[in-house]
């Protein structure tokens, strides 16, 4: 018999018995508190007659269902423990939105689309270029179809900066 236990086998004898669950839950509790209280002020209205404050609170509400059904599950069960996580997944995620929302505007959707969809599949380790610029044109195609044609949507497919160059 060996004396080495893997940490995922060992039972936990405190009360959270799955740190990761448990801070997954606590995250999503968070989240659904600050977007329930953003939403505080906007007129809820009744069924019959939806507000602007009925549906994120309502979508803020479950989020916090959810984010409760973590902890308990935490507490209950045996899971894995919170492990170390980097910076390079928030880091490359929220930079290909902040890239998206620099370029839309004078590049256009044809342009910020694909830019930033690369930028944030950099956040895998597992990141392919040739894998990442298909599927991000194919996307941007797919988006541009939706919002623009399908939707008439005001979104630049084509910003300032390019138009002067494609005049259609």
């Amino acid at each position: 018999m060996t004396d080495q236990v893997s940490s995922a086998s060992q039972k936990s004898t405190g009360l959270i018995k799955s740190t990761q669950e448990f801070g997954a839950g606590l995250f999503l509790v968070a989240v659904a508190a600050f977007f329930f209280w953003q939403a505080l002020e906007l007129p809820h209205g009744s069924l019959r007659a939806m507000g602007p404050g009925m549906l994120p609170q309502s979508l803020a509400v479950m989020v916090a269902i959810g984010g409760a059904a973590l902890i308990l599950t935490s507490i209950l069960s045996d899971g894995p423990p919170l492990e170390r996580w980097s910076i390079r997944g928030p880091f490359f995620i929220f930079g290909g939105i902040v890239l998206f929302s620099l370029l839309i505007r004078t590049f256009g959707l044809a342009v910020a689309g694909p830019v930033s969809m690369v930028f944030g599949t950099l956040a895998s380790t597992e990141f392919r270029w040739k894998e990442s610029v298909i599927f991000s044109i194919i996307l941007t195609a797919v988006c541009i179809l939706l919002f623009k044609v399908l939707l008439r949507l005001p979104i630049p497919v084509i910003g300032t900066v390019i138009e002067p160059f494609f005049p259609f």
